[in-house]
């Protein structure tokens, strides 16, 4: 089967265009204030309108409240949540149930104490995200083009589908994908000319070596 690939934190419609055209399944659009990547629902509202049926819409969020959650739902039409906070396997079920939406939870790891975390999540989301762990100073939770050490995934079966995330780049997603098997890749800002700011070609280079056959 053919890796997923989801391009997240899009801003402005030649990315998007460029994630569409070269067959990204996801896309991804953050409702996180202190991101560069942030959108008021209403312009990804106006983005989403151009996205085809059968490509995910993905609404990224960082420790909603309810209030946040469905002041977002009113105006954007989303087919997936995504979590990036500090988000309980109690909250996440509860948003699940909440919004009706099917959810993926991101789960940071550094060292292999941190891969039980993928068990827990893994009971109530419906995807997993697999991303490094952002520095304990980082204002962001991800976005940061940060690698972990993917030798942590190579040979584990995870519960749910997933997808490999964090300083990922078209120049060495084909080398992790390699290595940990991943059903899917997600990246943000190794395909970006400047924070928020997609680059088509890079966005075109990557998805086409994420995809291709490995060998």
């Amino acid at each position: 089967m053919a890796v997923a690939v989801k391009i997240c934190g899009l801003t402005e419609p030649a990315g998007l265009a460029a994630a569409i055209g070269a067959g990204a399944r996801y896309l991804g659009f953050v409702f996180f204030a202190k991101s560069p990547r942030h959108l008021a629902p209403q312009a990804a509202a106006q983005l989403a309108a151009q996205v085809p049926l059968g490509v995910a819409k993905v609404g990224l969020f960082v420790d909603p409240d309810d209030a946040a959650l469905d002041a977002t739902l009113a105006h954007m039409p989303l087919d997936m949540i995504q979590l990036h906070g500090n988000e309980t396997p109690a909250r996440v079920a509860a948003i699940k149930a909440r919004t009706g939406l099917p959810v993926m939870k991101a789960v940071g790891l550094a060292e292999p104490r941190d891969l039980d975390a993928l068990w827990d999540y893994g009971l109530v989301a419906d995807m997993l995200l697999i991303d490094a762990k952002p520095p304990k100073d980082a204002e962001l939770p991800g976005g940061n083009g940060l690698a972990f050490d993917w030798r942590l995934l190579a040979g584990r079966q995870i519960l749910k589908p997933w997808l490999l995330a964090g300083g990922l780049t078209p120049e060495n997603v084909a080398q992790a994908v390699r290595l940990t098997r991943a059903p899917g890749v997600d990246v943000s800002s190794g395909v970006e000319s400047a924070p928020g700011v997609k680059d088509p070609e890079r966005v075109r280079r990557f998805i086409a070596r994420a995809t291709a056959p490995i060998l």
